[in-house]
């Protein structure tokens, strides 16, 4: 098995992903800096698989002696959140990302020249279509569609060309993954001084589904939602992702290749919104909901193409909806109890 580098281990998905690395047999080593959430524990730290370096993915003399000594790179670290973030650190998350990739990048293009680096996994993400006008969004449609508006969606889409410009000069090996809208367990409150009220619950600037559980859970009555709620998303459990995310590292055939991740189940916002309210309120307390403004950058539609990931991977992410939320509103709930959100 592989030696495996993942930045931003300690995040929401890069948690996913350090366990099904471990899961699948590889030696992994993990860098943070915990600056999301702060110092957060898993159920692996312990594993002897497994070594965690606290320290920024910025520094580039330490990724590149880290990523020296292992075969695969993932390249998952980022200033990154819900939509809120998208205005309230809309430098933010140009500059500091920008930083991360240029960092990443310096320091994967050595390592790969000087020690045994074989090939970077990129973490992109479904918002580099937020400008499309035409649906599913297919691997390709990023460069022939109008670039993202947001800052965070046009950094995500430099990764992409960061990816493609080191093979182009240095012949650094890569496989960029697009993940969409990831559902699970492990977020919890950001430290990012911004909150956002959302009616008469201040929200941890995460993501849909812990937001309406924990308004839920608090007992806002009516759901304060944004929009009308027929935003469309494809919620995707956190396992569903790391393991297209590894596959994705793995397989041959996807050297120099991008892949959308993505359930192919469509659901919009106030769908999922009911669903949530009947799980925890049951099904005779009427579903009440109101909406607020929305974010300027909150995309109506985000539907992925999985055709590609099906087809070269052999990878379909096939947790039902029910089932994620089945998980994820107990560790809410519990959360919110215990005062984490």
């Amino acid at each position: 098995m592989s030696k495996v580098l993942v930045t931003g281990s300690a995040g929401f998905i890069g948690g996913y992903v350090v366990e099904e690395l471990l899961r699948r047999g590889h030696e992994v080593v993990g860098l943070d800096n915990f600056s999301k959430y702060g110092p957060v524990t898993h159920s692996y730290d312990d594993n002897p698989g497994y070594r965690f370096v606290e320290g920024d993915a910025r520094d580039t003399a330490l990724v590149t002696e880290l990523a020296a000594d292992c075969d695969h790179f993932i390249a998952g670290a980022a200033m990154i959140g819900g939509i809120s973030y998208f205005h309230a650190y809309a430098y933010d998350l140009l500059a500091t990302n920008e930083r991360i990739m240029a960092a990443s990048c310096d320091a994967a293009i050595a390592a790969h020249r000087d020690g045994r680096l074989s090939k970077v996994t990129y973490m992109s993400s479904s918002m580099v279509f937020e400008s499309t006008t035409h649906w599913p969004s297919a691997e390709g449609d990023e460069r022939q569609v109008p670039p993202p508006l947001s800052s965070y969606g046009f950094q995500k889409l430099a990764v992409e060309y960061y990816a493609r410009a080191a093979w182009e000069q240095y012949k650094l090996p890569y496989t960029i993954v697009r993940p969409f809208n990831c559902v699970g367990i492990g977020e919890g409150r950001a430290l990012g001084e911004a909150e956002v009220l959302s009616g008469n619950v201040k929200l941890a600037m995460s993501h849909v589904v812990p937001d309406l559980v924990q308004k839920i859970v608090k007992g806002q009555d009516p759901l304060h939602i944004l929009g009308e709620g027929n935003q469309v998303r494809h919620y995707t459990y956190g396992a569903d992702l790391a393991a297209g995310i590894v596959v994705a590292m793995e397989h041959p055939a996807a050297v120099n290749e991008d892949f959308n991740l993505s359930t192919a189940e469509s659901t919009t916002v106030l769908e999922l919104a009911e669903v949530i309210w009947r799980k925890i309120k049951g099904p005779d307390v009427p579903f009440r909901y109101v909406s607020d403004d929305p974010f300027e950058y909150d995309v109506q539609k985000r539907v992925p193409d999985v055709t590609k990931a099906r087809e070269v991977l052999g990878f379909e992410a096939t947790t039902s909806l029910d089932t994620m939320l089945d998980e994820v509103i107990p560790w809410v709930t519990q959360a919110v109890h215990d005062g984490r959100l």
